[in-house]
């Protein structure tokens, strides 16, 4: 009865932040003179190679700031200046540990000039985190070990909700005035019900059924960048939208979902995942662009899917849309292999025709030089 009193609490008061638009979310004009200092944003979403998930980068035993500082200075040379980088939850159980090692891996990324986008919480794969140390990759399965933030267990557990905040506003508070970070993605994909992989084929894993899941996520999310408010953020605010639509219905918020309409409503800066051809990114960001903020792709860049460096950059420098791909060095998330992985694992000689994701093989040779080529040219390396 406790816990259905705090949903019922928490559901009024989601519905009252969103009628007030976000309780504190930028005006369009602060947002967008944020956005005129900065350059065109080229970058990856990163983790070293040598680790599997966001637990293994910031974890005391496997953070390795040596990896971390060469792969950076590979990004330097090419002329990113971003990355979208997971947190976790869990790793806040030590929060002088996980701080120090924060500020740490924000040296280096200030060292090579990068300013990172940080995301705080994450609804894509395994929804059964666990500190310690993380399992080896699966053969043949693209991103295998990557974990849920908060975990199934945590999302439907409505007492470790003042946890998930004190992780918010502890992280936040931390670096509210800090420079070095870009911007706070504050939960990818919230509505992303693992559907090709742990949804339905893994039946050890346990997700949290679809429509339960996207429900609570709908009505925790406002709180969650009121923490980030309430914590003193300096930097913009965002959730990016990932499901494809066409460009009317983005124009046309009855056709929005309840989470596209949180996630619109409250971030200061507009954000959206584009696996698709450059004719479709070339239609999104004009419909995007009419909401009158800052527009940035964290996701895009998938060679199965038509999505490339050298058809996408252009379009998006010519509008100023900053541009993250998926992946850097080939490692141990094995997001060089497609999707189609979970169901048909790249085993017993099994190869993909091309790679799906990253810039650079593990040994430090681009997957293609033209990509690189194409990275440089955009950012005027």
């Amino acid at each position: 009865m406790k816990r259905l009193s705090f949903l019922v609490l928490l559901f009024v008061s989601t519905f009252s932040i969103a009628q007030q638009g976000g309780n504190g979310r930028w005006p369009a004009a602060k947002a967008n003179a944020w956005y005129a200092k900065e350059p065109f944003l080229v970058g990856a979403n990163y983790a070293p190679a040598n680790a599997i998930n966001e637990l293994e980068m910031f974890q005391a035993d496997s953070f390795d700031p040596a990896t971390i500082d060469k792969e950076l200075a590979m990004a330097e040379n090419i002329g990113m200046n971003t990355m979208r980088v997971f947190l976790h939850d869990l790793l806040w159980k030590d929060p002088a540990g996980f701080t120090k090692r924060l500020d740490q891996f924000l040296s280096l990324c200030a060292k090579h000039k990068i300013r990172p986008m940080l995301v705080l919480f994450d609804s894509c794969w395994d929804p059964n985190p666990k500190l310690g140390k993380q399992h080896e990759p699966t053969p043949g399965i693209h991103n295998s070990g990557w974990v849920q933030s908060p975990g199934a267990a945590a999302l439907t557990d409505v007492s470790q909700y003042p946890r998930l905040a004190t992780y918010v506003k502890g992280v936040v508070g931390a670096f509210k005035n800090d420079k070095r970070i870009l911007a706070w993605d504050l939960w990818n994909e919230p509505d992303n019900a693992n559907d090709n992989s742990y949804g339905q084929n893994f039946t050890i894993k346990t997700e949290v059924p679809k429509d339960r899941k996207i429900a609570i996520i709908t009505n925790l999310l406002p709180h969650v960048f009121q923490w980030a408010r309430e914590a003193g953020a300096t930097q913009p605010l965002t959730s990016g939208v990932w499901i494809y639509r066409s460009p009317e219905d983005w124009q046309n918020s009855a056709k929005w979902s309840p989470m596209e309409k949180v996630q619109f409503e409250n971030s200061d800066i507009i954000t959206f995942h584009q696996y698709s051809k450059p004719e479709d990114l070339k239609k999104v960001i004009p419909a995007l662009k009419t909401f009158g903020r800052p527009v940035i792709c964290t996701e895009y860049m998938a060679r199965g899917v038509n999505s490339k460096f050298q058809t996408h950059l252009p379009i998006a420098k010519k509008a100023k849309v900053g541009m993250i791909n998926w992946g850097f060095v080939a490692g141990k998330t094995q997001t060089f292999l497609p999707w189609d992985s979970w169901q048909k694992p790249y085993v017993n000689g099994r190869e993909p025709a091309i790679w799906f994701h990253e810039v650079f093989k593990q040994d430090g040779t681009p997957v293609d030089p033209a990509e690189v080529a194409a990275i440089k040219q955009a950012t005027g390396k």
